[in-house]
């Protein structure tokens, strides 16, 4: 079954002659007024297609430069070309396996920023906005883009990518903040402690961090723990002066009762 679905993804990926009607005319170089178009003029129609939106003729001429024209340096611009197609087309899953290939290939390519934007994107536009869902594609999208601008300092895709990267950061915190309150109500003052401290340490510049304090102070009183609870609650007051004062007599009553 894996063999399979590798070879699908292979296939779908080089978009070569697998079916009878691609057989003829993958082979065959594209001509005009009876004569064959060099490699430049192949790459220049093939961006033509994509810019039209014939993503089918884009992969056919891309490939075909890439598999029957292997030691021009338009080759590996057909072949970014191709993972460029998959993007178009929103096959997020076939875009980012073939900027990934690219990118062990040609790990030191001029546009590996790209490379590394659009493995991002596609992770990103696969995730789900909600936070309550599963947001491992998140996860890996901010992987994907961490430390993009040290490392791409002058790349165009700079301002989107610390917007997008900042934005998938505010969702995985709210995801924890979630996971907080669900054990909050089951009264899983443990977990809560767990979920709230791994938010304010992972997250500490979200709008979610706030009330991560205000649930480990909650969280440390019913375990009877007065460090955490003062701790928290100093935390609070440094941005929501009331909310700690609210929490407080909370917080006390809890500490009594678990005395």
């Amino acid at each position: 079954m894996l063999a399979r679905t590798l070879l699908l993804s292979l296939a779908l990926t080089l978009g070569l002659a697998l079916s009878p009607g691609l057989c003829s005319t993958a082979t065959a170089a594209p001509t005009r007024r009876g004569k064959e178009l060099t490699v430049q003029q192949q790459y220049d129609l093939g961006l033509k297609y994509l810019q039209r939106g014939n993503h089918a003729k884009a992969l056919e001429t891309f490939n075909r430069i890439r598999n029957y024209h292997r030691d021009d340096p338009l080759a590996i611009k057909a072949e970014l070309a191709v993972a460029d197609v998959h993007f178009r087309k929103s096959d997020w899953d076939l875009a980012r396996l073939a900027y990934e290939d690219f990118m062990r290939m040609h790990p030191r390519h001029p546009d590996i920023d790209h490379v590394v934007y659009r493995i991002g994107m596609s992770l990103y536009r696969k995730a789900p906005r909600l936070a309550a869902r599963d947001q491992t594609w998140t996860r890996q999208a901010v992987n994907t883009w961490a430390g993009f601008e040290a490392r791409f300092p002058e790349s165009e895709h700079r301002v989107e990518v610390a917007e997008r990267y900042q934005e998938s950061r505010e969702r995985l915190a709210r995801k924890e903040l979630l996971i907080a309150r669900f054990y909050l109500r089951r009264e899983a003052w443990t977990a809560v402690s767990g979920r709230a401290n791994g938010l304010v340490k992972g997250w500490p510049e979200s709008a979610s961090t706030p009330e991560a304090w205000g649930l480990l102070a909650v969280a440390g009183a019913h375990q009877g723990d007065q460090g955490q609870v003062d701790a928290a609650l100093e935390q609070v007051g440094k941005t929501d002066p009331a909310r700690a004062e609210r929490l407080r007599p909370r917080t006390q009553k809890a500490l009594s009762e678990a005395e």
